[in-house]
């Protein structure tokens, strides 16, 4: 482990983890990490996790044992096997995983805080999907103990993947996705009852099966927002957030229909034209017209799932925070910013793993402005060494700086 004693770790969950809520999440991959840099939970020093090495257990372990809160949202898969890639393919018995998920209860009875853990069904090619889906079906009577929450979550299910019927096969709630269910259940932690409004960008799409879901959209939505703890109602029941569901068929329809929305209610927008990347012409639209720095969230990294719930959890954490909405907003607008220009970049000059020398790829960054704030990408980095996540360091800088204003701090 680096930098880190165990004493170290004990020492800094006694004296940082005092925060009402913990979270302790499926690996340091940004979507995973990024709630640690968001000011509302404590989580595990950032040593102990190690990229694709995986989480040091031991650490991790010891971290939450010294770590007191009322609510803990946390992943199955990074205690039992260090994380999402490690679940994979680490040969451990069903026995040794369970045993490994122990510190959770010990962390219930020595605090007496709530649990909200999620457990992934694994995708087709891992080597060890019947010992997971045997962990998973293991832990059945857990949602029966007061105070914890359990649910499933699937991993990338192509056409006929048998995920979705085994996730289903559990006593307890499931839905699609990975990366975004911490977040979605730090939502739920956080803000509970959040009245949330669907509207379609083509009410048809709520029939369509998604990639890497396999199931109707509509389900998908759903699962979300129980997940989420969120109350659905109509746009006429005043809804405090509109999750916006864009499926890439018409980018100016969308932006008429933003341009409806926006003046009257907070809007997170989930762009699902693609996979991994947003619409180009949308965004043109979002950025000329002024709309992007006033929308509630925005999310296009990742798949269906994956989008749907981190625009539903930043825009419901961020409702009365302004300058958290706007650093979410910039950090999404990176994230598209890499999926459309950053990435094929990379990979079109640069093998993997990747050397230093791809984080020249900063140099195409663009000019964005958000609400009278210049965004800056001040650093690039890629913990993963591999070119589908990127990490960034943006930087808000106030334009009337020149007229004796204050620059932003680095975030």
């Amino acid at each position: 482990m680096r930098g880190l004693s165990l004493l170290g770790l004990l020492l800094w969950g006694l004296s940082l983890a005092q925060a009402s809520i913990l979270y302790l999440p499926l690996d340091d991959r940004p979507p995973n990490w990024g709630p640690c840099a968001w000011e509302r939970v404590a989580c595990p020093p950032r040593e102990v996790y190690r990229g694709p090495e995986g989480a040091d257990l031991a650490a991790l372990r010891a971290w939450l044992l010294a770590s007191p809160g009322e609510k803990l949202v946390a992943s199955l898969d990074a205690l039992a096997y260090g994380g999402l890639l490690q679940s994979r393919h680490l040969a451990l018995r069903a026995e040794d995983a369970l045993a490994r998920l122990g510190p959770l209860l010990s962390w219930k009875v020595r605090y007496g805080g709530e649990l909200l853990l999620f457990g992934v069904v694994p995708r087709w090619d891992a080597t060890q999907r019947q010992r997971n889906l045997a962990v998973l079906e293991a832990l059945a009577s857990w949602p029966g103990l007061p105070g914890v929450y359990l649910e499933a979550v699937w991993d990338d299910a192509l056409r006929n993947s048998p995920a979705p019927r085994e996730a289903r096969a559990f006593p307890y709630p499931s839905r699609p996705g990975a990366d975004e269910a911490g977040q979605v259940l730090l939502l739920r932690a956080l803000r509970p009852g959040l009245k949330v409004a669907v509207v379609y960008e083509d009410e048809a799409l709520a029939e369509r099966v998604t990639p890497y879901e396999g199931i109707p959209l509509r389900d998908t939505v759903m699962g979300l927002l129980q997940s989420a703890l969120a109350q659905r109602v109509s746009l006429e029941e005043g809804p405090d957030l509109v999750l916006y569901v864009y499926g890439g068929r018409n980018p100016r329809k969308a932006t008429h229909d933003l341009l409806r929305l926006m003046p009257r209610f907070p809007v997170a927008l989930a762009d699902l034209s693609r996979v991994n990347r947003g619409d180009p012409g949308l965004m043109a639209y979002l950025v000329g017209l002024g709309l992007y720095p006033r929308l509630a969230s925005y999310a296009s990294w990742g798949t269906p799932a994956n989008n749907l719930g981190s625009a539903l959890a930043q825009g419901g954490l961020f409702l009365k925070d302004p300058e958290g909405r706007l650093r979410r907003l910039a950090e999404a607008y990176f994230a598209y910013w890499w999926g459309e220009v950053g990435r094929p970049s990379v990979r079109a000059r640069f093998p993997e793993p990747l050397p230093v020398e791809a984080q020249e790829v900063a140099a195409l960054w663009p000019y964005l402005e958000l609400e009278g704030y210049r965004v800056d990408l001040e650093d690039l980095r890629f913990p993963w060494e591999r070119s589908f996540e990127a990490e960034a360091r943006l930087g808000l800088t106030t334009l009337s700086l020149e007229f004796g204003g204050r620059a932003r701090p680095t975030w």
